[in-house]
C-alpha cells in the first residue's frame, strides 16, 4: 500500500485523469500535440541540462549496467519475433514489430517521472543513461529488420545518416549532451540559467504523464488481442525479469542502478512501436492494441516489481 499511494498512484492516477480527460473531449486532440511538444522541447531538455551539469559522473561509464538493459531488450525482441513467425504465422515485418513491442518502453513519458518519483536526483543519471541509447538504436534495428526483410536497399542506405539527422535535431538528447559536457569541463553554471532551468523543469514530471496519458485516448484496442496479449507479457514481465537477473546474477553493479534498469524495462509499450507499424503497415492493431493494453496491466505489474525490489 506505501508503494501504491506514494509512488504508483500518483503517476498512475495522472495518467488515467487525462485518458478521461482526452476520451470526454475535456482535453482536445490540439491540446495533447501542444503540450507534447511543450514537454519535448522546452520543459525536458532543460531538466536535463541542469540535473547533468551538476551530477556525478561514473568513472568509467557502467557497461554492466548498459549491457543488462539491453541485453534483455534484445533476447525479448528475438523471442517476440520467433512466436510471431512460428506461433501466429506472421511475415517478417509484422514480427518485426512484434519484437520491438516487447523491448521499446515508454521511457521519457513515463519513465523519466517514475523513475524521478521513485529514487529523487539518484536515479537521475542511470535513466538518462538508457535514454541516450534508448530510441536511436531501436529505430535503428527495426528499419533495417523490415527494410532488410522486404529488400529496400536504398533505405537501408539511408539509415546512419537519418540516425544522425535525428540525434542532432532531438532536443532530449541536446539537453543531455550539453549537460554532461558543461559538466566535464567543469563550467560554471550561471544563476540566472540555472533558476530558469529549474524552473522550467519542473513543470517537465506532470506535464509528460499527463500528455502520455492524453496521447493514449487516441487509441482503441483494435483487435489482435492474443499478439498484444503475448507482447504486453514480454515487455511487462520477461524483460523487467531477465534484465533483474543479468544485472543480479551475472553483473554486479549498485542496487539503484540495477532497480533504475529493471524498472525501466518493466514500462509499458511505447507509441513509437504504433508509429513504425504504421509507417511500414505491418501488425497496426497488435501495436495499438498492445500499447493500451500495458499501460493498463503496468499500474499492476510495476508496483509488484518496485515492490519485490524493496523500494520504499
Amino acid at each position: 500500500m506505501e508503494i501504491l499511494i506514494d509512488i504508483v498512484l500518483p503517476v498512475f492516477g495522472t495518467v488515467f485523469i487525462a485518458y478521461g480527460a482526452a476520451r470526454l473531449g475535456w482535453f482536445p486532440e490540439a491540446a495533447v500535440d501542444s503540450l507534447s511538444k511543450f514537454v519535448f522541447n522546452f520543459a525536458i531538455p532543460p531538466m536535463l541540462f541542469h540535473t547533468m551539469a551538476r551530477q556525478t559522473l561514473p568513472d568509467p561509464i557502467e557497461w554492466e549496467f548498459l549491457i543488462s538493459f539491453f541485453g534483455a531488450g534484445y533476447a525479448v525482441w528475438l523471442l517476440g519475433m520467433l512466436i510471431s513467425l512460428w506461433w501466429f504465422r506472421r511475415d517478417f515485418a509484422h514480427a518485426s514489430l512484434a519484437g520491438m513491442t516487447g523491448a521499446f518502453g515508454n521511457t521519457v513519458l513515463l519513465g523519466i517521472p517514475l523513475i524521478l518519483t521513485t529514487f529523487g536526483d539518484a536515479g537521475t543519471l542511470p535513466v538518462f543513461l538508457i535514454i541516450a541509447f534508448h530510441s536511436w538504436q531501436y529505430f535503428a534495428v527495426v528499419t533495417i529488420l523490415v527494410e532488410g526483410g522486404r529488400g529496400q536497399k536504398g533505405a537501408l542506405l539511408a539509415i546512419p545518416v537519418s540516425i544522425v539527422r535525428s540525434l542532432a535535431t532531438n532536443p532530449i538528447l541536446i539537453g543531455l549532451i550539453a549537460g554532461l559536457a558543461w559538466n566535464i569541463f567543469a563550467l560554471p553554471l550561471p544563476k540566472p540559467v540555472s533558476d530558469i532551468a529549474q524552473f522550467m523543469g519542473r513543470a517537465a514530471l506532470p506535464c509528460a504523464v499527463f500528455a502520455m496519458g492524453a496521447s493514449l485516448a487516441r487509441y482503441r484496442l483494435s483487435g489482435a488481442i492474443w499478439e498484444a496479449l503475448v507482447g504486453s507479457l514480454l515487455k511487462l514481465v520477461l524483460f523487467p525479469a531477465l534484465t533483474y537477473l543479468l544485472a543480479t546474477h551475472v553483473f554486479s553493479m549498485d542496487p539503484l542502478w540495477r532497480n533504475v534498469a529493471v524498472i525501466v524495462a518493466a514500462l509499458p509499450v511505447g507509441v513509437n512501436v504504433y508509429l513504425f507499424a504504421d509507417r511500414y503497415n505491418a501488425g497496426t492493431q497488435a501495436a495499438a492494441t498492445s500499447m493500451l493494453l500495458s499501460t493498463f496491466l503496468s499500474f499492476g505489474t510495476i508496483a509488484f516489481v518496485l515492490h519485490f525490489l524493496g523500494v520504499r
